[in-house]
């Protein structure tokens, strides 16, 4: 087994991952009839989520080629359209998608870039998180056009597995600025990629906010950068399953096959409810 110390991808292969799954998403969801619901988005129907995606590419294109600088400038810019027309909103979903791309393709992944990301603020962090959000929406799209999964595509392994690395890093980061975040050090779970192999510990967290002089506490998660996975650390819990499995259910969709759980059964449950909250876009 290796641990998860470099599951990121060449800048290279996350365009590659946006350019097909952002296609993708368009075509299938170009003969999806109007008003369809997206069964793992029940809030939305079939135009909200090619909006969103499209808005989501939108933003990130003009955070890079703008040069936004701060928080207050981000939520200044301008929103993409939404017609009421769905051939030209399937246009418009096109053009900010080929946006985004270019502008990824134009752009170091190491140059300086406003992200949401505590501490990565980097073209980069956008490529990475971009080839992850049109991976998920891609599959939405298809259990739209088909929720018997029949128009179902899989995620290239070690795409999903960076995506599994990405969601646990993201979770073990969302953490307010001025929380305090208190270590479990008995409360170890160790997340097992079946089919690449990687794998990660976890230490649960308490994370306290003080509110209105009152001490408020979430559970929380910190992800070691290195799982020795020698033997020399034995986690109380272990999840596992292939990287796309692993990827779907912290993304909150349906899994191709079983996840195996072993171990303290109720503090896996609490390890799995953290995604509950999980940033994104």
């Amino acid at each position: 087994m290796s641990t998860a110390s470099s599951t990121r991808l060449d800048p290279d292969r996350y365009l590659a991952a946006v350019a097909a799954d952002a296609a993708r998403f368009v075509d299938v969801l170009a003969t999806v009839p109007d008003g369809t619901r997206v069964p793992t988005c029940p809030d939305w129907n079939v135009e909200d989520l090619l909006h969103h995606l499209g808005q989501v590419h939108h933003f990130w294109a003009l955070v890079i080629t703008t040069g936004v600088r701060d928080d207050a400038e981000a939520e200044a810019l301008t929103p993409l359209p939404r017609p009421d027309d769905r051939q030209t909103l399937l246009d418009v979903v096109r053009g900010a998608s080929g946006r985004l791309l270019d502008a990824l393709d134009s752009t170091p992944a190491d140059a300086e870039a406003w992200t949401w990301a505590p501490d990565d603020h980097t073209v980069g962090f956008i490529q990475r998180r971009q080839a992850h959000e049109a991976c998920i929406h891609r599959l939405d799209a298809e259990l739209t056009a088909a929720p018997d999964c029949s128009a179902r595509t899989a995620i290239d392994p070690m795409l999903a597995t960076d995506g599994v690395d990405e969601a646990l890093r993201l979770i073990g980061a969302a953490v307010p600025p001025e929380a305090t975040v208190e270590p479990e050090e008995d409360r170890l779970v160790r997340v097992v990629a079946s089919d690449t192999g990687t794998t990660w510990l976890a230490t649960m967290t308490r994370v306290v906010v003080r509110q209105d002089g009152r001490p408020r506490a979430s559970q929380g998660i910190s992800v070691a950068d290195v799982d020795p996975a020698d033997g020399t650390v034995r986690p109380v819990a272990i999840l596992s399953g292939t990287a796309e499995d692993l990827d779907c259910s912290f993304w909150g969709r349906p899994t191709l096959g079983d996840l195996h759980r072993t171990g303290d059964l109720t503090l896996l449950a609490e390890f799995e409810a953290t995604f509950s909250n999980r940033p994104g876009g």
